[in-house]
């Protein structure tokens, strides 16, 4: 029983970290191939490999993908299946999807780690069937050593299979400056050379792209959009350029240039033509999709480019935004559905002269993820960090988890200026207090399909009738959290009752691993362990950070795969029989004790927490299944 500090990772059971070690063994059993199957066959004057190779295969075991991730990054990278012809034969029940089978069997055994055939997963994140776009923002100036770091990180997605289009911005440069058009061509091909001197092969674009103002017909249609409208605008025949450049493997390296209504080409904001790029790619694979399904059906061949932007990534000097919440330090995940409008409001008026940028950067990744596939991201990551841009291509996650505890998100060396901020599109997230704003048909199916099992209806929403505290719910129940009013013993004293429960906490399998999941955490801790605190004032609908935080307590199957997330972010546990019970304290009461007391500070057990474990227990071990037998 740790009620005061987290738990360590001794107290896991080898069972919850043996799909992460599994990963790792595949990765670097598969390293480990490559490397002697390169010295066997190729003639070396040093015992030291390729420093650059070196680091490269470093980026990808620091990454540490998950299964999950490895398959989501598969599914955009890896080789895609045949469609199936309505004279073939129609496959057998049971046969083997597209999906690689190392990815679904090295969850039930683990890998050897004895060289051997060369690991499928890995294999093909190394050496990738299909190669797509990502749209980035060099935002200069930048040193050489610095555009040499920066070209590196590219060379790294580019062999991972992402290839960049890259516009290059020089904020120092005036508007209007003499010798500006020259100033901007010779910044993109300083980094056209930089990619060049790391091996890339890369193509200035110096000619403009886009076009300037917005499309045709949409002048004063921005009235009602959640988002800015780009100041500039492509069509498909104008993307021929990027295309042959992608098609050939080539980096298109481009300035923020834009033909005006005369033809002649003007230097515009870099945010509107990367909105631009963003609009028109996604518009032409739309309309490329559309001619496929009008032919005949095939296989996508390697020299196929699919210019749906996958990626939105805007490398500056300044890093990611910074947050009040962090005293400072970066957002590590922003759901920009629900987010954008409050960390305008809550941006330090200080921060503009160290991140000018910050709020500019965060409209255009809203803008250019409207078009882009809701699977796509963005993050802005300074330029001392190009290693992230690995790990976020591989998980499409943050350097850390923005779900943790704040007491290890502050002790985390991960978390530092220079942490990049990943942004998704998101959902809106809402707070209910009644069981009568719940849609008890979506809830229904939320949670049969995130628990596969059958939900008892009647007895369960009896139950909330009468104990439903809140619930929170992302988008149209993409996921929530229930929380309830657990009633005690009548001789349970009156600090221990009633129990704030977390009934159920559930996300669809489609929305699994796209940070809905961390977004509805942090709405959960916003609502009842962390509320009070200053940075739990969100604006999803619930108490916005007025009152006091309680204990937070919920139970889960001791063989329950997910233990390992509740480890995490859990203050404490303890095991009753085939139960795991979990609890999170309430922060500010003991922040306002901490203050208190100076010097001397907490106790093991403070005086409130007496016999609270027996009483949760009781309580909860009595509240009966959700589901069918």
């Amino acid at each position: 029983m740790l009620p005061r500090s987290l738990h360590s990772a001794s107290k896991v059971t080898p069972n919850l970290n043996s799909r992460s070690a599994q990963t790792f063994k595949a990765f670097y059993a598969t390293i480990r191939d490559l490397r002697q199957s390169k010295a066997a066959s190729e003639p070396t004057s040093s015992l030291d490999g390729d420093p650059q190779d070196d680091d490269f295969i470093m980026s990808i075991l620091r990454a540490n993908p998950s299964i999950r991730d490895t398959r989501s990054y598969l599914a955009s990278f890896g080789p895609k299946a045949k469609p199936i012809s309505s004279t073939g034969t129609r496959p057998e029940r049971n046969a083997p999807t597209a999906e690689p089978t190392s990815a679904v069997t090295s969850e039930s055994r683990s890998p050897d780690i004895t060289p051997q055939t060369q690991n499928a997963v890995v294999a093909s994140i190394l050496d990738p069937i299909i190669r797509r776009p990502a749209l980035v923002k060099v935002q200069g100036p930048f040193t050489d050593r610095q555009l040499d770091s920066i070209a590196r990180g590219m060379v790294y997605l580019e062999k991972l299979g992402l290839l960049s289009v890259m516009v290059v911005e020089n904020d120092q440069l005036a508007r209007g400056e003499e010798h500006e058009r020259s100033i901007v061509i010779e910044e993109t091909m300083r980094v056209v050379n930089a990619l060049e001197k790391q091996g890339a092969r890369a193509r200035p674009l110096l000619g403009a792209v886009v076009r300037l103002g917005p499309k045709p017909g949409e002048e004063n249609d921005g009235e009602g959009r959640d988002y800015d409208v780009p100041e500039a605008h492509t069509y498909p025949s104008d993307l021929v350029h990027i295309r042959s450049s992608l098609r050939a493997g080539e980096i298109p390296v481009l300035p923020p240039m834009a033909l005006d209504s005369f033809y002649r080409s003007v230097r515009i904001d870099s945010n509107d033509v990367i909105a631009a790029l963003a609009r028109g790619m996604v518009e032409a694979a739309g309309l490329d999709d559309q001619g496929k399904a009008a032919g005949p059906e095939e296989a996508i061949s390697p020299n196929d480019v699919n210019l749906t932007p996958m990626r939105l990534m805007i490398i500056n000097r300044e890093g990611g935004v910074p947050s009040y919440a962090r005293s400072g330090l970066p957002h590590l995940l922003v759901n920009l559905t629900s987010e954008f409008d409050f960390i305008r409001q809550t941006f330090d008026p200080r921060w503009r002269s160290t991140h000018p940028s910050a709020l500019s950067n965060l409209a255009l990744a809203r803008t250019c993820l409207k078009y882009m596939p809701p699977s796509s991201s963005a993050v802005m990551v300074s330029h001392r960090s190009p290693s992230a841009l690995i790990a976020n291509l591989i998980t499409n996650k943050p350097a850390v988890s923005s779900s943790l505890p704040h007491a290890l998100l502050q002790g985390n060396r991960k978390l530092n200026p220079h942490t990049p901020t990943l942004l998704r599109r998101g959902l809106d997230i809402r707070v209910l207090r009644t069981p009568a704003e719940i849609d008890k048909v979506k809830m229904k199916t939320l949670l049969e399909q995130s628990f596969r099992r059958t939900l008892d209806e009647r007895p369960f929403w009896e139950r909330l009738e009468k104990f439903l505290d809140f619930v929170i719910v992302a988008g149209d129940y993409a996921g929530a959290a229930i929380v309830t009013r657990e009633e005690c013993s009548p001789d349970t004293p009156e600090h221990h009752n009633p129990i704030c429960y977390l009934d159920k906490f559930a996300v669809l399998p489609s929305h699994q691993g796209d940070g809905t999941v961390d977004f509805l955490w942090v709405a959960l801790h916003d609502e009842t362990y962390g509320l009070g605190l200053p940075f739990s004032a969100n604006p999803n609908g619930g108490k916005q950070g007025r009152g006091e935080g309680t204990d937070l307590v919920w139970r889960s199957r001791a063989n329950n795969p997910v233990n390992k997330w509740y480890f995490e972010r859990s203050t404490g546990h303890v095991r009753i029989g085939d139960w795991v019970l979990f609890w999170c304290d309430a922060e500010i009461r003991l922040k306002t004790e901490e203050a208190r007391r100076g010097n001397a500070g907490l106790s093991y057990i403070e005086h409130w927490e007496e016999n609270r474990l027996s009483v949760w227990a009781d309580a909860v071990m009595k509240i009966p299944s959700s589901w069918k037998k």
